[in-house]
Formats: C-alpha cells, structure tokens, sequence
C-alpha cells in the first residue's frame, strides 16, 4: 500500500506499513520522507533465520571472482560481484573468490564457496604485471568458466590486463546479468544485449548483497604472487596525505560535527591528532560554525569514507543521503533512538565532549607509547 492523496477537504490517506525503526526502549518510530527502516509486519520473527548453503556440490564447474581488499575487507562494487556470481551459479557450480590482499569479511555470507587469498599482495601492489601472472595461474589450477570482476579502480584494470594478455572475451560495464546474457550501456539511451563473456566487469549496483543463501566458505591461502620487477616503476612506499588538503568525497576517515558539538577546539584537535578530515551536519554550517564546503548531506557533499565518526549528528534524512555509501558509520549521541542510530554501525550514547577528550588522550597515549 502506498501513500496516496484523497481529494480536496478529506483526510489524507497514510500507508501504516510504511519504513519505521524499533528504537532502544521498543516504541516505533516512522521519519517522515525517510527511506531507513523497515516494513514491519505483524508475524516478522525477531530469532534471525538460518539460511541454507547454496549448494554443498560436487562441483564440477567454477566461477573465477577477483578482488582487492583494503585494510582487510571488500569493497561495496567487489560485495555485489561475488553475490552476482552465486545467484548466477548453478548446482555444480564453485563460487571461487580471489582476494589480493588479508580478507577478514564472513564470505560465506557474500556468497562465495571457497575464498583464496593472497596475503604478499603488499610487496606487488604496483606490479600488475604480477598479478596478472597470478591469475594466469589461477587459471591454470581451477579452469574457470567465467570470470568477474567489479568494474572499478584496481579491479577494473587488472581485469582488462588479464583479458587481453589471456586472450579471453572481455565485457566491459556490465549493467545487468541475465542466465545466459549480460546487458552494457551502447549509447546515449540504449543498450547492447549479448551473450555471457568469459570475463566480465560489472559495474556498481548489478546484483543485491543481501541473500537468500550462503556459500560454503572454505578458507585456504592461495598461490604466491610472483616477483616481477616492472620496467621504469620504482615503488617509493604509501605516503599519509593532510587530510586538511582532501576533498571530503576523497577522504577515507571523517570526523564530522552537528548540533551538539559546543567544543570547537576540542573537535578540531581530535581531527588534527587521528588525521580526519572535517565535515558537518548542515545545523552546524548554517551556525557559521563551519565553512559551506565541509557540509554534508543531500544538499552539500556525498561521502564515502571508510570510516564516519559522527559527533552529536541526530541524523536528518538528508544528512543520510549524503553518507549513505559510507563503510562504517560510528554514531555519538545523547539520544539513543536517534535516526542516525538506525544508520549506524556502532551507536555510543554519551556526550560528544567527554568521549572527544577521553578519545583524544587515548590517542595520544598511544602515539607517546609509539
């Protein structure tokens, strides 16, 4: 049932199964034009339900799903590959998911049946000629039908390299993945339908992560990358950039503030001594608290940091759009059934101040200790 308007002098018709959250104390609670939430309905069981394994085979065939991890976990566009490959996958088939790179993610739950990582995927990080090398072996061992790989960043290009130097069908922005087809953009407005590739790169948003069904998980490292020094490369190491310096859409950690952060310096020297970069809710830049470029939400910037720490941000739909595509998202708040909190990953319900300064000597005890 949707919400609908009834005509002029009459009462407005209001969906009751519309999106609401359970707060802390058990009251249901509906914000308004906000997407968070579920439907609730009257018989939902609040025991989470054992999903079944997808299939526990044998297996005769198997698809190839590569990617790299950061900081040990998979990106959102790697999430959907591996998902997109198990929902495709018939009963003999493997989900088998390479990892460049420590990968702490439960891949069962994405799907994937038997996880190969490889773990030295720091000392070739800028040789992809060694990867591609990798793979080739890979290829050799396991045979592949078909291999998927998230059509972006490192992924993207390690997945053309491979393709051309293997010699193997390559689908480019792969937008939707049938039984036997796959679906690209063509042009302005059109499409191009064809048959399944032997490698595919699909982009953001072609299969949902949340499924029906887990894989097998079976955990094993995976052969070395070779050692395969590149011609006019010198890997000079990762330098820590000034956070100060980032666009907010680049940055990897943020520190954001709302309405019920009163302690400036305070705030901006936790963000100095953890290398954040700042943002704030749009309460706190109208304040003239902070500049209008550090705004974030729907009507400021999107972010998609790894890490959000928001301080004293209740949350207003449009500050959840515009964090909406964030990794982890840490709430501090006096109000526990804040709408931020249904958002959240982790909620601290605690004064913004005393947490910023316990945080900040925690912090600083470390790096005297260092």
């Amino acid at each position: 049932m949707s919400t609908a308007y009834a005509p002029q002098g009459q009462l407005r018709r209001v969906d009751p199964r519309r999106p609401a959250i359970i707060t802390p104390a058990g009251l249901r609670r509906i914000v308004l034009g906000s997407s968070e939430g579920e439907r609730i309905s009257a018989n939902r069981l609040d025991a989470p339900v054992a999903k079944a394994a997808r299939s526990a085979g044998p297996f005769h065939r198997a698809t190839m799903v590569v990617a790299r991890a950061e900081r040990g976990a998979l990106g959102d566009a790697a999430r959907q590959a591996v998902a997109a490959a198990a929902i495709l996958a018939s009963a003999d088939t493997e989900v088998i998911l390479a990892v460049l790179g420590p990968c702490h993610d439960d891949v069962a739950a994405l799907g994937a049946d038997r996880l190969l990582v490889a773990e030295d995927f720091e000392a070739h990080r800028y040789q992809p000629a060694a990867c591609v090398q990798w793979l080739q072996g890979l290829q050799a061992a396991w045979t592949p039908q078909h291999w998927l790989f998230a059509d972006t960043g490192f992924d993207g290009q390690l997945g053309r390299r491979f393709a051309v130097q293997a010699g193997l069908g390559l689908a480019c922005g792969v937008v939707e993945l049938g039984a036997d087809s796959l679906r690209v953009p063509a042009g302005a407005g059109q499409d191009w339908l064809r048959p399944h590739a032997q490698v595919m790169l699909l982009a953001k948003g072609v299969a949902s992560t949340k499924l029906p069904f887990v894989g097998l998980g079976v955990r094993e490292p995976a052969l070395p990358v070779p050692a395969i020094p590149e011609n006019g490369i010198e890997d000079l190491g990762v330098q820590a950039g000034d956070p100060k310096t980032l666009a907010l859409e680049e940055a990897d950690f943020i520190l954001a503030a709302g309405n019920g952060v009163t302690d400036l310096p305070l705030f901006h020297s936790l963000a100095l001594e953890v290398g954040a970069a700042v943002g704030a809710s749009r309460v706190a830049v109208d304040d003239g608290r902070f500049a209008r470029a550090q705004q974030i939400g729907a009507t400021g910037k999107t972010v998609s940091a790894s890490a959000y720490l928001a301080l004293g941000i209740s949350g207003a739909v449009q500050h959840l759009q515009g964090i909406k595509d964030c990794r982890h998202v840490i709430a501090v708040n006096l109000d526990a059934s804040a709408p931020i909190a249904r958002r959240a990953d982790l909620t601290v319900v605690e004064d913004s101040a005393a947490l910023m300064r316990a945080l900040l000597e925690l912090v600083r005890q470390q790096k005297e200790a260092a």
